[in-house]
């Protein structure tokens, strides 16, 4: 990954706990079930005030609702919990200890891994945040084959303070997600992002970072339009106001891994600096694959499998394999000979 960008006049925000190890990661690829990154589509707000707008997003036949509770629509800062409770879960998967829906986090530790201050402050917010991602909903279409479903469900199952101190204040909260998300991080890969993705001040750099990653992750840059970006990020701006904070980010050049240029026909490109970049496709497999691996170590749950697999081939350097569904055949069989 690149080295940290230095913080400056209006730039990043300081890194209050510097480390060596980077984040990790996003969950949505699995709201829209035609294989579209959720990273596409924007399911949290950009407002820093509170928004009880509902959003609706069509694209590519894709429809998505997503509606706030009276605490307002979920943020795209709130989503940090999200990629903390991912990160928890896929380290766990990876290490092969066992995984539910429910995780028991450390409120502290939350607020240190996404680079927040750890004040009274910071807690109150933090409790705010929890109650705008269980009160938010999403609600989109999915089509498979001749059928068309739709499906509802929240961003956060519950949530709950397990320990507080005398003056109130939570140390350790527990977080259900909801059972599609869940099983989202079980059978889907997860994007790592820039440690420095949590010292982006505005909310429209996030966004605009989580898109360029999306469509980055897999060459050296990406063109994309105006009208398209705006579209895909949420933004309510207008158009002449949203072109205007994409010159001011060109002109800042702080968005982590990526270098953002404008050029002619109203278009932005994204080059990638020194970031992470997956040159090789990650493996796909089919639906008889998953099959077969059940009956190869019955009572097993193959989505935690296909994860520790998708795990081992990220931490062999993503070699390019002639065939995904053998070379996952063969791990799993590995795995069921060891274990009789």
């Amino acid at each position: 990954m690149a080295a940290p960008i230095s913080a400056g006049p209006g730039g990043l925000m300081p890194d209050r706990y510097p480390q060596g190890d980077f984040f990790l990661c996003d969950i949505f690829d699995a709201i829209p079930k035609d294989d579209l990154a959720s990273m596409e589509h924007p399911l949290f707000s950009l407002s820093t005030r509170p928004d009880r707008r509902i959003l609706t997003y069509d694209h590519n036949g894709v429809e998505i609702t997503v509606t706030p509770s009276v605490k307002g629509l979920a943020t795209i800062h709130d989503k940090d919990i999200l990629i903390f409770c991912i990160s928890q879960l896929m380290a766990a998967i990876n290490a092969g200890r066992t995984v539910s829906r429910r995780l028991q986090l450390k409120a502290h530790d939350l607020l240190v891994a996404t680079n927040r201050e750890t004040s009274g402050d910071a807690y109150r917010r933090l409790r705010e945040a929890f109650e705008r991602l269980a009160g938010t909903r999403i609600t989109t279409n999915i089509v498979t084959g001749d059928h068309e479903t739709t499906t509802g469900f929240g961003l956060i199952e519950s949530w709950e303070i397990v320990r507080k101190t005398r003056g109130g204040r939570m140390v350790s909260v527990s977080v259900t997600l909801s059972e599609w998300l869940y099983r989202a991080v079980l059978s889907k890969s997860v994007l790592t992002l820039n440690r420095d993705y949590f010292r982006l001040r505005k909310p429209l750099e996030r966004r605009i970072y989580e898109l360029a990653r999306k469509h980055c992750g897999r060459q050296d840059s990406w063109r994309v339009s105006v009208d398209t970006l705006l579209k895909k990020s949420g933004s309510a701006s207008p158009r002449r106001v949203f072109r205007a904070m994409l010159r001011e980010m060109i002109a800042k050049g702080h968005l982590p891994d990526y270098e953002m240029t404008e050029e002619p026909g109203d278009l932005v490109r994204f080059s990638l600096r020194e970031g992470v970049v997956e040159t090789v496709p990650p493996p796909v497999l089919r639906a008889q694959t998953m099959e077969a691996a059940r009956d190869m170590m019955p009572g097993a749950d193959v989505y935690a499998l296909e994860a520790e697999w998708r795990g081992y081939w990220v931490s062999t350097g993503r070699p390019k394999l002639r065939s995904p569904d053998k070379a996952f055949l063969g791990f799993v069989a590995g795995k069921a000979g060891r274990a009789g």
